[in-house]
């Protein structure tokens, strides 16, 4: 779309509400820098009854360029579905109608019908795995003016999650606090209590048999309040992902990224970790990290109790496997 002719219909498709959110945003904007008194009215889809779809569709009585967004659109009924789809076969100029839909089967004829009409489609589907946030966290940087390397941004996603509107608020902070070159020990001095409440640090001392140092980190952890059930999941990710990495056999890293669905660099972490254990070894770990995950996330009595067993076991596992 351009600022001089924003499109008659838009339909944001897909079910990341972040960038769903940024769409339909945008898409306004772009209405208003052609009039800037344009009249904005948003609808949700199962709560409009035909009299208002009449109204909204209506042409002004005083004149100017009205903005309808419609979010939800999947959840329009029937009779609305009709309505909207014959007003998109012959669109009023001066009206810029914007719709949001999930994109699932549900309400699918309202999208259909959109795109039949010649609607500009800005697609929007969840992101699916840890590679497409550390791209979206690395945009986001670059958006911002920026730079962020992919181990940075794949420090951060440890340190903060993968909720995008939690990832992006990461990212202005760090764009607002540094000079925008945004480096892994960036992160790390940002976001270290973050990092530790993920659990990884936990996860990395167990892996490589620092019992003393898993134990430490993890009693300073629950100490300062620090939920058990991410510090479980780190336990079980670091477990599984030394297990795929040695089972992947010889290559480099960047040989194998593609085919294991990684980064080079936590490949390469891996393969460090990955030396002192033996096949027998991890499954133990494995048994061990599953047990935990069930005994923190089943509500066990107590669940530190459960995480210091499982930081014990996996660490022995890997001494043992040395042997």
């Amino acid at each position: 779309m351009t600022a001089a002719n924003p499109p008659a219909l838009t339909l944001v498709l897909g079910d990341e509400e972040l960038l769903s959110a940024r769409a339909i945003a945008a898409a306004v904007q772009a209405a208003r820098a052609v009039d800037p008194g344009a009249d904005v009215r948003e609808y949700e889809g199962g709560a409009l009854v035909p009299g208002e779809v009449a109204e909204m569709l209506s042409p002004s009585l005083f004149g100017g360029r009205r903005v309808l967004v419609l979010r939800s659109g999947q959840d329009a009924r029937k009779d609305m579905i009709t309505t909207l789809l014959a007003y998109a076969k012959d669109p009023d100029p001066e009206v810029n109608l914007i719709v949001g839909h999930l994109g699932g089967a549900k309400g699918k004829a309202l999208a259909d019908g959109l795109k039949s009409a010649g609607a500009t489609v800005v697609a929007v589907p969840k992101m699916k795995g840890t590679r497409e946030r550390i791209a979206f966290v690395r945009e986001e940087i670059r958006r911002l003016g920026g730079s962020c390397n992919e181990e940075a941004a794949t420090v951060l996603l440890d340190a903060v999650g993968s909720d995008l509107r939690e990832l992006a608020a990461a990212c202005s902070q760090l764009m607002a606090d540094t000079d925008g070159r945004i480096t892994a020990s960036t992160v790390a001095r940002y976001y270290k209590g973050r990092a530790e409440v993920s659990g990884f640090t936990v996860a990395d001392a167990a892996i490589v048999g620092d019992v003393p140092g898993a134990l430490e980190a993890l009693r300073w952890a629950l100490h300062v309040g620090v939920d058990p059930v991410p510090i479980a999941d780190a336990l079980a990710d670091g477990v599984r992902t030394v297990a795929r990495v040695a089972g992947a056999g010889r290559g480099s890293a960047y040989q194998l990224a593609s085919s294991l669905g990684m980064p080079p660099w936590k490949i390469e972490r891996a393969q460090k970790q990955s030396r002192g254990w033996s096949p027998e070894g991890l499954v133990d770990a494995m048994h061990a990290a599953a047990d935990c995950n069930a005994a923190v996330k089943g509500g066990a009595e107590d669940r530190g109790y459960a995480l210091e067993r499982a930081v014990v076991a996996v660490a022995t596992a890997r001494r043992g496997g040395g042997r």
